[in-house]
């Protein structure tokens, strides 16, 4: 099971101080905040990409590979990449060399993001968001198992005897998630390729989340690539902890009721109870995260938002401790006995992809 965390790197006021950070401060604490992820045992990193105030990160590769340089051990993924209006192109060249730069330490999580102006930006049409995603990581997925490729399709030129360099490191290319809030279209383009779906899992009931992971799992087997329960599945979360449940709903309510996403709706207490929100001590968290394998069945990574909303970045590494060292042991030791034989322990990592191949050759 890996655990990590994700951000959506937003500038925001922190409503008890009336403090903003700038552009600069957030963007050099997101880079202390994966080294603190990487110290306290955690296994990925994960960054959204926006190109919008108040976010700041519009170059997921650029942050992540300067996390690469100052890191051994931590994945560094996304949260995600815009399949949407980026170039396939430019994205297979991009994590490619991420790819060699981390010596695979890298996956990525596709998705259509959530800011509709960022289609005309890019010089595409909202209204094409299904099919964009479906045809360009069509191409992205080619461009990354072909050495030359020929291709024509709707929504960019063709190419014609195309070599995407560099080639994905040891001709394996990054494992791919696909990100997903409501769209059971990506679930199913998940399973037709058999990567892994990432249930967003953060504004909506279970209930949701359950169906979602449901369709993936049924045609992912459909397809041919395994049983249902050996599908990858990613969920996303949030969490707020102290060491008892009444500081950590003082500290973090006003957080929450002026966060942007959510501030000035339901309360704390309703949207905890209708959605996976976590505010509460080590034991409620884990209590809570364990309870999500009742609806999603056995899965391999679970990420947490934890830097938002305006918190301060000494609350944030203060609750990357309290993961590291009370919550997040435990969950891998209970996740482990639960877990029956056969079904993936951790999405694909780079050395073992690599040896599986090796070992298939030879065979052959």
């Amino acid at each position: 099971m890996q655990f990590g965390i994700f951000t959506v790197g937003d500038v925001t006021t922190d409503p008890t101080t009336g403090r903003t950070p700038t552009e600069h401060e957030r963007i050099k604490n997101t880079v202390a905040i994966a080294l603190k992820a990487e110290e306290v045992g955690l296994d990925v990193f994960a960054t959204g990409e926006h190109h919008n105030p108040p976010f700041v990160p519009s170059s997921p590769t650029t942050l992540l590979g300067h996390i690469a340089a100052r890191t051994e051990n931590l994945i560094l993924s996304t949260s995600t990449t815009l399949i949407t209006t980026n170039d396939p192109v430019k994205i297979a060249e991009d994590y490619a060399t991420l790819q060699h730069l981390a010596d695979g330490r890298v996956d990525l999580m596709m998705g259509r993001g959530n800011t509709g102006p960022v289609y005309p930006w890019f010089g595409q049409d909202i209204r094409q968001g299904i099919p964009l995603a479906i045809e360009n990581y069509a191409l992205l997925h080619k461009l990354w198992r072909e050495d030359v490729v020929d291709w024509e399709g709707k929504f960019r030129s063709a190419l014609q005897g195309f070599t995407s360099t560099p080639r994905p490191l040891d001709g394996v290319p990054p494992f791919v998630w696909h990100g997903s809030i409501r769209s059971p279209e990506i679930a199913e383009q998940a399973a037709y390729y058999g990567d892994g779906f990432f249930a967003n899992h953060i504004f909506w009931p279970k209930q949701h989340t359950e169906k979602m992971v449901r369709l993936y799992r049924q045609r992912y087997a459909h397809y041919g690539h395994g049983t249902p329960e050996q599908a990858i599945v990613g969920l996303g979360g949030q969490v707020f902890l102290r060491k008892n449940s009444q500081d950590a709903v003082r500290e973090f309510r006003p957080y929450f009721d002026n966060a942007p996403v959510y501030g000035h709706g339901p309360s704390l207490e309703e949207f905890s109870r209708e959605t996976p929100l976590t505010v509460g001590s080590p034991q409620e968290v884990i209590e809570r995260t364990l309870s999500f394998r009742e609806y999603v069945g056995d899965y391999q990574r679970q990420l947490f938002l934890v830097d938002h909303a305006g918190l301060p970045l000494k609350t944030v590494l203060e609750q990357l401790d309290i993961l590291g060292e009370e919550v997040v042991p435990v969950l891998r030791k209970e996740f482990a006995n639960l877990r029956p034989a056969g079904v993936p322990e951790t999405a694909p990592l780079h050395p073992a992809v690599v040896s599986n191949a090796s070992n298939a050759s030879k065979e052959v």
